[in-house]
């Protein structure tokens, strides 16, 4: 049975009490550890690093956050060095964050991480930066899971406003500013008192704070947040609300379920798109839509179904399904292991799909040398999965067109009269909800559709994107 520490993070949240007793229901917990208003953020995140856990997994759970299903029959499953879980976010839609779920190992390799000097991206998440660096180091990757938990829903209105101008300091990446400008949009045809609040921090954050400003600026006004949020409500003449209790989370739990129905039908998908095609980007919007996939594992287990032959892949039991090449050359093999199964194919114009192929070879050796165990597994999985994908471990531009002009021949042949079981999606070209969400029969988002890699940038500029995807 898997052993699991719960570390709860509140700075006195209006949520902070139901909240706590939601975790602990639907966690259930070997540890438990509560961080009660360490400030600044970074002095919480040091302190949870350096606790000594005798848990096999560490669940960090912020106090905006309601969980309100049960999360332990996923956690005793679970083998993933880093899951990010999806929530529905009050201002946002579907999207991950509030709460974490990480591998001891994982979590010791942080605390070892000396926190980066002037670094804005530390400045902004220190604690994804720092599991960044600590994934990188180990040689493993994130993925991500959905659970019904509400995100910043029925919160103090001054911690909104805090909140918000962080969030605008947060968007400044095109990605990140595309989605932002899609939820004001969306509040700006709202009068609710939380919209008001939101959008009215988001723009003073751009006066006080312009894209540009000094690491140590930000940090500064950052730690400033808090007092601020409550001198701006009362700037704005919004009263704040009175205390949470059970019965209106109870209350707003239910209508947000009639609204959001669990999805049903579990069959899996798989994304059979070649990478850089937009894979990254449909396994987002496969989590938008509550389907659990996971893009390109990395780990001996994975590794062992693969070469094996057996594609018996563990995190199976757990996820809905797996997009790229992991997936890719095994597409007859997947359908007959998963008869109810459907399958995404994702295309892209052949040029700049090899322009953008070019730029992500580059710098990613299948023999570089390590001395980590976790990143000896990617590079054996990397070589094994070019080779059965490409026919090569190196990036040769005609053998590449080759295999993507048989992959989809193939792709389309296997299908052609099996309506139903396979969908074609031009990410890139701008293929969007529709499609998808008529194909897996499930309800239209209302957020932008995820571009993750550049794929926004590729379709908007025509230029070669980031090397990610």
């Amino acid at each position: 049975m898997t052993k699991v520490a719960l570390v709860y993070r509140t700075i006195g949240e209006r949520t902070s009490d139901v909240a706590l007793e939601l975790a602990r229901e639907n966690i259930r917990p070997d540890e438990e550890y509560i961080l009660d208003n360490c400030r600044p953020f970074t002095k919480a995140v040091a302190k949870m690093v350096a606790i000594d856990y005798a848990s096999d997994y560490v669940v960090a759970v912020d106090a905006d956050s309601l969980i309100l299903e049960d999360m332990r029959p996923f956690l005793d499953l679970n083998d993933r060095p880093y899951v990010d879980c999806y929530v529905h976010d009050r201002f946002r839609g579907r999207l991950h964050c509030g709460v974490h779920i990480t591998r001891v190992d994982i979590m010791r390799k942080m605390a070892e991480i000396e926190p980066p000097v002037d670094d804005e991206a530390y400045v902004l998440r220190p604690e994804s930066r720092l599991r960044k660096l600590a994934l990188n180091e180990l040689g493993e990757l994130k993925c991500f899971k959905g659970f019904r938990i509400l995100h910043d829903h029925l919160q103090w209105l001054r911690d909104i406003w805090a909140k918000y101008a962080l969030r605008e300091l947060r968007s400044r990446t095109p990605e990140q500013r595309r989605k932002l400008d899609a939820a004001i949009a969306r509040w700006s045809e709202s009068d609710d008192v939380e919209h008001v609040v939101a959008a009215a921090a988001v723009g003073w954050a751009q006066r006080e704070l312009p894209d540009g400003s000094p690491p140590q600026v930000l940090s500064d006004a950052i730690a400033r947040l808090p007092e601020l949020g409550a001198e701006h409500l009362a700037a704005l003449g919004i009263e704040e609300r009175g205390p949470l209790d059970r019965a209106e989370v109870d209350a707003h739990r239910a209508a947000h379920v009639a609204r959001w129905p669990a999805r049903t039908a579990n069959y899996k998908v798989f994304g059979l798109g070649l990478s850089r095609t937009g894979t990254r980007s449909l396994t987002a919007a496969l989590h938008t839509l509550g389907i659990d996939a996971v893009h390109y594992p990395v780990d001996e287990d994975t590794f062992r179904a693969l070469e094996s032959g057996k594609l018996d892949f563990r995190f199976m039991q757990a996820f809905d399904g797996i997009t790229d090449i992991t997936a890719s050359p095994y597409f007859a093999q997947l359908d007959a292991m998963y008869p109810d199964a459907k399958f995404v194919l994702t295309l892209r114009d052949e040029e700049t799909w090899l322009r953008s192929c070019h730029n992500h070879w580059l710098g990613r050796d299948p023999f570089e040398v390590t001395s980590s165990r976790g990143r000896e597994i990617h590079l054996q999985i990397r070589r094994f999965l070019r080779a059965a994908t490409y026919g090569t471990y190196r990036f040769e531009p005609e053998r590449f067109r080759w295999v993507y002009r048989q992959h989809v021949a193939a792709v389309r042949r296997y299908f052609a009269d099996r309506p139903g079981k396979l969908l074609e999606l031009d990410i890139v070209s701008g293929s969007g909800w529709g499609p998808l969400c008529e194909f897996l029969g499930r309800p239209m988002p209302d957020q932008p559709f995820p571009h993750k890699g550049g794929v926004l940038t590729a379709r908007l500029e025509a230029e070669v994107d980031d090397p990610d995807d």
